[in-house]
């Protein structure tokens, strides 16, 4: 890197000046693709009386909820945190219970259990800033915190893959504390204490996660200018059919591309035209 004046660059350098800021660096990361098998769901009681008479079940759609997210150190490899990660899903499904019956729409919660090992480095700082917070027992202006990696978890929707009816064989199976948060977006709380034997639910999705390791650090990075916008914001009241001209003709939609459009690495194509 080039010698530095007051902060500042050569005449000759690319860049106006070199800054200290406090931001967010990936130190370790990770992608993954979980086929979760038979999961158990979880039911309002009104919603499990439907499917004790069910006879055939269609998952509608799934989707992530909520990710709880616990970080801890791992004793025998500095620097190494275990994230441990629980995903609450919120399933719908269309319940059968007659043949050419037609479908009763059910929602229903399931979730699973993630631990991933990542690189976060080492950090025991404690940190205070003056952002002001509600505290009874110490009246102060400043705010603690570490320096602690953050988990951060990225997911898609999962997959909807298939799902069955069948039996419980354990009453414990996958029954854990569903936070309530969780069980508001059904409308209350779900019934966790069927017994073996009673039927249930069991669906198996696909999905897809990326997991990354984040410490605030002080980083020099080059400055090249402000970012000023240069779109100007659209205040356009026109009239709904004047807005709707405008609007491209989805081609595409009537006509579908071949494999090979929407892939430029493909050669068949350019075989077939010469």
């Amino acid at each position: 890197m080039a010698d530095l004046k007051n902060g500042c660059p050569p005449e000759n350098g690319t860049f106006k000046e070199a800054v200290c800021v406090d931001a967010g660096r990936v130190y370790d990361s990770c992608c993954d693709r979980d086929c979760l098998e038979d999961l158990r769901c979880f039911f309002l009681p009104e919603d499990q009386a439907v499917i004790n008479c069910a006879t055939s079940v269609r998952l509608r759609l799934a989707e992530v909820l909520n990710v709880f997210i616990d970080v801890e150190p791992v004793n025998f490899n500095k620097g190494f945190f275990s994230c441990d990660l629980t995903f609450f899903f919120l399933l719908e499904f269309d319940i059968f219970t007659a043949p050419h019956s037609c479908p009763q729409c059910v929602k229903g919660i399931s979730s699973f259990c993630k631990k991933v090992i990542l690189f976060g480095s080492d950090g025991n700082v404690r940190i205070f800033s003056n952002t002001m917070h509600d505290d009874e027992h110490c009246d102060t202006h400043t705010r603690r915190s570490s320096n602690m990696p953050k988990c951060v978890v990225q997911a898609v929707d999962p997959i909807p893959l298939a799902a069955r009816i069948g039996e419980i064989r354990d009453c414990y199976e996958n029954v854990r504390c569903i936070p309530k948060c969780v069980c508001d977006s059904i409308g209350g709380n779900v019934v966790t204490d069927l017994q073996n034997g009673s039927p249930t639910i069991y669906v198996t999705l696909g999905l897809f996660t990326i997991v990354q390791l984040i410490r605030n650090v002080q980083m020099l990075i080059p400055v090249y200018d402000f970012c000023i916008p240069e779109k100007q914001c659209n205040d356009s009241t026109d009239h709904p059919c004047d807005t709707f001209r405008k609007i491209k003709f989805p081609t595409d939609d009537f006509f579908p591309p071949r494999p090979c459009d929407t892939d430029d690495s493909c050669s068949c194509c350019a075989k077939e035209e010469l």
